[in-house]
């Protein structure tokens, strides 16, 4: 499943020295390498060594690995064709690797960078290379720029990854490669039931934070009754863009939950849902006899695979707001034919507890628990399981499952290869590998197999993933649809302004001019 270098695979890592964290700074980042190398992940990593450095050399040591992990596979290739023979010590490779960004990109002196590269391969027990390291980093310091050029000429992806991207994305290969090896702008997004977004500009501003507001407009057709046309909804989307990363504990009222970090193509999700669900109830008030005892006052929803809870917890901040977008607020020009709403009830379910309290953890901060929730409202309930989503069927027991139909909306975050964030976690270029890819698919395919039953009839599900792979994206749809011909896709009108249409829904590339991840957004509808 995963990819540990561009070394032969039989070559094997010393286990027990990726993770020592002791050492000069260049040495701990190499270790670091090792262990993503080794299958750990950038997040499982990233702490345990910043956090045994002085604040001092963090900053250093940040860049110095992000931009290894960026250049990772652009490296290797340099690498390979500054080598007389083949380097096949992954620790001798990942050694010169971090000797090379050193030179090409963090503008380290050539004494420096060069010194301390070799006494690192000292220090994790490689001094017989000691001689090669130095050789090819003092030739690559006599032209550094030259060097340069070469490593950028080309992408930073392995090849099989680049080779799908030419074939999914032939028109934005070239831009779409190069972008991905970029670092990715920080993205807030603003607790409408606590401020505007203007406003927190206003405080960001006062702390000498500089941002900018990113808007974006989506568009799709529902049916308003049984009756009548399809017809076109509209919803505006804003967030900032900070013009420099800023640590959390440095924005305004971050701790009680007044801002979150969300890339702004994730903050897309919620607002859609949200308002196709606002369109369900709508139509069904506008088929409901007013004096049928039919209407249901009580509306049901999940958010499956939904840690870290940042798509969740900005749906409950709709709920909860106190403006259009809430659900107890939906009107229609008729009142007597506007939904009455009297209870709520939010189920969310992720397969792992750690993952779980990850959720928990942000939902506290944003004062959006479940005891949150009942002092401010108590029509909204929150359910938070821990279940794996290709079998997991609601009900409070095995026995109790009944596969049958019961919320009227659907978030899936799906799974996914997570190519679209690359910019974000470069380690994901290493972990990856192409069989995933059909693994993944599989997954997805398992997961929506499982919970569409449990979708009402004009209901809608909401398909989400950070892949730029269409097999996961517009063919997964398209393949699903083949095998449920009680699936509508909704169409995403020339009113979104963003994206890329696809046959069946959009897709965000991390390149256009919000800056966002890569996103795919397909909204279907039961029929």
């Amino acid at each position: 499943m995963r990819q540990n270098s561009t070394a032969p695979r039989n070559n094997k890592l010393k286990p027990s020295s990726n993770l020592i964290m002791n050492g000069s700074v260049r040495v701990r980042v190499i270790r670091t390498l090792l262990a993503i190398q080794n299958g750990q992940s950038l997040s499982s990593v990233l702490d345990p060594l910043l956090n045994s450095l002085h604040d001092g050399d963090k900053g250093f040591a940040h860049a110095l690995l992000l931009t290894t992990l960026r250049q990772w596979h652009a490296l290797a290739r340099l690498l390979d064709s500054l080598a007389d023979n083949p380097i096949d010590e992954v620790e001798v490779r990942t050694t010169i690797q971090v000797g090379l960004v050193q030179l090409l990109y963090l503008e380290v002196a050539d004494h420096a960078a060069i010194h301390e590269t070799v006494e690192a391969a000292k220090e994790i027990e490689f001094a017989h290379s000691t001689g090669l390291v130095n050789a090819i980093l003092r030739k690559v310091a006599k032209n550094p720029s030259k060097f340069r050029k070469k490593c950028d000429k080309k992408h930073s992806l392995p090849n099989w990854l680049a080779y799908q991207l030419k074939q999914d994305w032939s028109e934005q290969y070239d831009e779409l490669t190069q972008g991905l090896r970029q670092p990715a702008p920080m993205f807030l997004r603003v607790n409408s039931a606590v401020t505007s977004v203007e406003d927190y500009q206003h405080a960001l501003d006062g702390a000498e934070i500089d941002a900018d507001i990113v808007e974006l407009t989506t568009g799709f057709k529902v049916a308003n009754s049984s009756e009548s046309a399809a017809a076109t909804t509209t919803l505006s989307t804003k967030g900032l863009r900070l013009h420099q990363s800023t640590a959390v504990n440095a924005l305004p009222d971050f701790a009680v939950g007044t801002a979150s970090v969300q890339d702004m193509h994730a903050q897309l999700a919620a607002p859609i849902i949200n308002k196709a669900l606002m369109a369900k109830l709508i139509a069904e008030s506008a088929n409901t006899d007013s004096d049928s005892d039919e209407s249901n006052n009580e509306i049901h929803i999940l958010d499956a695979c939904a840690a870290p809870g940042g798509k969740l917890a900005h749906w409950l901040e709709l709920i909860s707001a106190n403006d259009e977008s809430s659900l107890f607020h939906v009107k229609q020009d008729n009142a007597e034919t506007s939904p009455a709403i009297t209870d709520i009830k939010v189920t969310a379910i992720d397969n792992e507890a750690p993952r779980i309290e990850r959720i928990r953890e942000n939902l506290q901060r944003l004062n959006l628990s479940q005891h949150d929730l009942q002092q401010a409202d108590n029509s909204i309930a929150l359910n938070i399981v821990c279940a794996d989503a290709t079998r997991w069927q609601h009900g409070k027991n095995k026995k109790a499952a009944t596969n049958e139909p019961v919320f009227d909306a659907i978030l899936l975050d799906s799974p996914c290869t997570a190519t679209g964030v690359i910019r974000r976690h470069p380690d994901i270029s290493i972990l990856r590998t192409e069989e995933d890819i059909e693994q993944t698919a599989l997954l997805q395919a398992d997961i929506l197999h499982n919970l569409w039953p449990q979708l009402k009839s004009g209901g809608y599900l909401l398909y989400v993933t950070c892949s730029i792979l269409k097999q996961e994206n517009v063919e997964q749809m398209q393949d699903f649809i083949t095998h449920h011909n009680d699936a509508v896709a909704i169409e995403f009108t020339e009113e979104c302004s963003w994206g890329i249409e696809q046959a069946i829904g959009r897709q965000c590339l991390p390149i256009d001019s919000a800056s966002g991840d890569g996103f795919y957004y397909a909204l279907l509808m039961k029929s």
